[in-house]
């Protein structure tokens, strides 16, 4: 044992002496390279005195890099994790500074933009020199990843001979999309588990709001009761609800637990990263519904970056990752642009920094936090990797620039497998995705006028004048005359009021949300049709509309199609009428929204093309999900054999809800975390049933 552990220390030691060896030689080549950058004095030293400065030099900003660093991370959780990003570069420079300072041979010194290269190349050369020692050193190779995630949340010792579960979302990879790539050598990893007879391949299918808000609180919740869009407005209480902002998140969460009585997915020993929501675990880190926490230390939100930023050799990689990725982001946007790539939208702004988060520092981060909680032992992790979903919105979901992301991903995904077999515990990884992506262009790229635009038109408001010029807009207005037999003047609301009785339109992909907020009830058909005699007529017909969904007071609820169609939801099964093109179960779908005691006063779905599985989306993105029509509603599965199958052979995975009792019973198959709050539940729904 004595003997074993003097081993590690010789080797522990010989290693820190051969990355400040390293660190040396970087030192002395930038210092020869960059003409702001000394480490001599201005009368000329000795090539020995040069080589002491330099050495000096690099073992204090290594000490410095080692002590101070953790602590300034620390310090700015307090601030957005962009400008962390953005940080990283200026404080490791500062850090250098600082080292040249106090390093007593009192040589040189360089300006502080140099000393921002110097510092970001000196260690990254540390990492690399690091990393390249201890590939063949197990004990190393692990204690270097432990050091990428947070090493204080270890509350029960993990059993050897209970495997844990890793469920990684890919996040708007559909199934097919994932076939297609494993195929084409995009994905040879997943390829791997594909063909290895060890894996199984099961698609789902998701509820009518096929987005990320919808689908991972059903799968880490159970219910995703009541949430009709990714965005919608809510007349009881005046507010729009946006699954992506953390205080709506927050509110989800509390109301899908007050739903089902239980905590979620993850309620003992588990992990959350990089999700919406918490799913109950008592470790979450880049989880959104925490983020307004702030002052809770124990659930900020972005307390896992701390477990990768602490590395400065980390922080420097991804931070050039980052700049990398931008540049990527501009020279694909303009290439596209120059060759008048079509479909296409706008990729400016912000976006490329957005696309680099995601893709870069979002990815770096949720893994490392992965490989940490596998090394740790924890029983349950999900965790959500947003990159292609990010890319394919604007890209396009079979454009090369998602190939690209998918393939970095599927790097992500054997990094994870590698760290698994230096786990305390045998892993068993569930691959996962939420929804997929519809490709098609804009609906305001086709008409020239947005939903809004065109919602507006039929009532006989004020429109944009680039919108009246277009067909639909000068349709819609012509509904309207003839509706109201008179005309409608430019600039005037005709027949309403205030702004305040002007309709709320949103939209989530495809899908589209009408709320008339001066009325506090979900409004019926026959009182729509009174209040704005044209406005369902030019939405159903509407050659880029799928279908409409209204309550009726006669029928209950009513699906509008074009040509007049009519169809009581409870006829749906006999006769489909517009929901036929968007496949099997959009009539239950469809059904189950109109109970939902939120869903809009008029909900618009776009066309659906079933022969290139296109769709129109509201909103700028030429990859969309959110509402009903090909792709976008068949996410995947991708589960261990030895875990039980999904569903009966000839079954059919449906909803988010059902996704979540398959993986809460692979949990239990393995001792799994899922502790309800109540203890009740499955008493309360024999009771209900």
């Amino acid at each position: 044992m004595g003997g074993g552990r003097w081993r590690r220390v010789v080797r522990q030691t010989g290693r820190s002496i051969t990355v400040w060896a390293a660190s040396t030689v970087t030192m002395l080549v930038l210092a020869g390279l960059l003409p702001d950058f000394s480490i001599q004095s201005a009368d000329g030293d000795s090539a020995t005195r040069i080589a002491v400065t330099a050495a000096l030099g690099a073992g204090a900003f290594g000490l410095l890099s080692a002590l101070v660093w953790p602590l300034l991370v620390r310090l700015l959780l307090l601030v957005p994790a962009l400008v962390l990003g953005l940080l990283v570069f200026f404080l490791n420079g500062a850090l250098l500074l600082l080292a040249l300072r106090l390093n007593p041979a009192s040589r040189g010194g360089a300006a502080p933009e140099t000393a921002v290269v110097v510092a970001a190349v000196m260690s990254a050369v540390a990492s690399a020199t690091g990393g390249a020692l201890a590939v063949r050193d197990d004990d190393a190779y692990r204690r270097r990843l432990y050091r990428l995630a947070d090493r204080h949340r270890r509350r029960h010792p993990p059993s050897p001979a209970v495997p844990g579960t890793v469920f990684l979302q890919l996040d708007g990879v559909g199934h097919d999309v994932l076939l297609a790539a494993a195929a084409r050598g995009l994905m040879p990893t997943v390829a791997r588990l594909l063909t290895d007879g060890t894996h199984r391949l099961t698609p789902w299918r998701t509820d009518w709001s096929s987005q990320t808000g919808a689908s991972q609180l059903g799968i880490l919740h159970g219910s995703n009761h009541d949430i009709p869009a990714f965005r919608w407005y809510e007349k009881d209480t005046g507010e729009v609800m946006v699954c992506n902002r953390p205080t709506s998140a927050a509110e989800l969460q509390r109301r899908a637990v007050e739903r089902t009585g239980d905590g979620g997915l993850l309620t003992r020993d588990g992990a959350s990263r990089g999700n919406l929501f918490g799913g109950g675990a008592d470790e979450q880190a880049l989880v959104l519904s925490i983020a307004a926490r702030r002052r809770d230390r124990s659930t900020r939100s972005r307390a896992g970056y701390f477990a990768y930023f602490s590395d400065p050799a980390n922080a420097v990689r991804t931070a050039l990752s980052f700049g990398a990725e931008i540049a990527r982001e501009i020279v694909q946007s303009t290439r596209a642009r120059t060759r008048g790539q079509r479909p296409r939208v706008g990729r400016g702004g912000l976006y490329p920094v957005v696309r680099a988060f995601a893709t870069v520092v979002e990815r770096d981060v949720v893994v490392a936090a992965v490989m940490g909680d596998m090394l740790g032992g924890r029983t349950a992790v999900y965790a959500d990797l947003v990159a292609y979903d990010e890319v394919a919105h604007h890209s396009g979901p079979h454009s090369p620039d998602a190939d690209q992301v998918l393939a970095r991903l599927d790097r992500s995904l054997a990094l994870i497998e590698k760290v698994a077999e230096h786990a305390p515990r045998p892993y068993r990884i569930v691959l996962l995705s939420d929804h997929g992506q519809s490709p098609g262009e804009t609906f305001r790229a086709r008409y020239g006028l947005g939903l809004a635009d065109l919602v507006r038109a039929g009532c006989g408001l004020p429109v944009p004048r680039r919108a009246r010029r277009t067909r639909s807009g000068a349709e819609a207005r012509a509904a309207v005359r003839a509706a109201l037999r008179r005309p409608v003047e430019e600039g005037t609301d005709e027949h309403r009021g205030g702004r305040r009785s002007e309709p709320i339109v949103l939209a989530s992909g495809n899908l589209g949300l009408v709320s008339f907020p001066d009325v506090p009830h979900r409004m019926t058909k026959e009182e729509i049709d009174a209040r704005h005699p044209a406005l369902l007529t030019t939405l159903a017909h509407h050659p880029g509309v799928g279908f409409l969904l209204v309550r009726s007071e006669a029928h209950g609820g009513v699906v509008l199609g074009a040509h007049g169609a009519e169809i009581p939801l409870d006829r749906l099964d006999e006769d489909p009428g517009p929901l036929a093109a968007f496949g099997p179960g959009a009539a239950d779908a469809v059904r189950r929204t109109h109970s939902f005691p939120h869903t809009a006063d008029i909900m618009v779905n776009s066309c659906h093309d079933p022969d290139d599985g296109e769709v129109l989306a509201f909103e700028e993105q030429i990859g969309s999900h959110g509402g009903l029509g090909g792709a976008q509603g068949r996410p995947f599965l991708l589960s261990p054999l030895d875990l039980s199958a999904p569903v009966e052979d000839g079954g059919e995975l449906v909803g988010a809800e059902r996704v979540h009792r398959v993986l809460r019973r692979w949990l239990r198959e393995s001792d799994g975390p899922q502790v309800p709050l109540t203890g009740a539940r499955e008493e309360r729904d024999r009771r209900v049933a």
